[in-house]
């Protein structure tokens, strides 16, 4: 690819994220141009002479492609948030509130009573089944952070209109969904504080630190093996990780 399509390539790349809001872009800054560039450029814009043609307007590296998004788009998807409780809106919602938006935007998919219809997720129970073969993960048995609900509802529901409900809707939501649970009264209000306060059933259930070791090894680059290794001790066919040459729908031949 030549210098010219890399910086095509890069600039559409560069441009697409920022209109997407996860980058700004910055101030464009012509950079300079390499002698060699040029030369390629001016040749091509005629087909090395053969057949002249308009110049481009611009030389390479300036496409005026895309718009740098304004502090409003940023914030629109400026939505994280963490498990302690930053990046929560101002707002607040009910248990009441929420049991009346959740039968009109999500007992369609996850039931009446959340306990999961058509394919989709049941919301509540399954405590106690995380050990076992047939593991239940829902707010009650398995998410540590009760911050972390409002997070997912606010960005990814309704399944079919995700990032359309208002802040106190889904802080509604969520009280709604933690008394399911039987983890807050029925007298709860959600916000910013009272959802940092929660204690989920399986908050101790979760290993925050990393077992790994930390290593600082070094890459090898030439003699790297030792006499007498590597040696190979199984292969993906050996292991039957790797499908046999013949199939049912292929009609391959052993071999072939």
């Amino acid at each position: 690819m030549s210098s010219f399509l890399n910086r095509l390539f890069g600039a559409a790349v560069l441009i697409g994220v920022g209109a997407h809001g996860a980058l700004a872009a910055p101030p464009f800054k012509p950079a300079p141009i390499p002698a060699t560039d040029l030369s390629t450029w001016n040749a091509e814009a005629s087909d090395f002479g053969k057949h002249p043609v308009k110049k481009p307007l611009h030389v390479p590296g300036f496409y005026k492609i895309g718009t740098a998004p304004t502090p409003a788009q940023i914030t629109g998807w400026t939505i994280t948030v963490y498990p302690n409780g930053v990046g929560l809106p101002p707002g607040q919602g009910t248990v009441a509130q929420g049991e009346k938006i959740y039968g009109q935007n999500c007992a369609m998919c996850h039931g009446t009573f959340a306990e999961g219809k058509n394919g989709y997720p049941q919301l509540v129970g399954g405590v106690g089944s995380l050990k076992s073969a047939t593991q239940t993960k829902t707010m009650g048995s398995y998410w540590p952070f009760a911050n972390t609900v409002w997070d997912y509802i606010n960005r990814a529901m309704p399944f079919y209109a995700p990032h359309t409900l208002k802040p106190d809707q889904v802080y509604a939501l969520t009280a709604y969904l933690l008394n399911m649970n039987g983890i807050v009264h029925s007298s709860f209000v959600a916000n910013a504080q009272s959802l940092a306060d929660v204690k989920m059933p399986d908050r101790n259930g979760w290993n925050w630190k990393d077992p790994r070791p930390a290593t600082h090894n070094i890459a090898c680059m030439s003699n790297c093996a030792r006499s007498g290794t590597p040696k190979i001790t199984s292969n993906a066919v050996t292991m039957n990780l790797t499908p046999h040459l013949t199939g049912p729908v292929d009609h391959m031949k052993n071999g072939k």
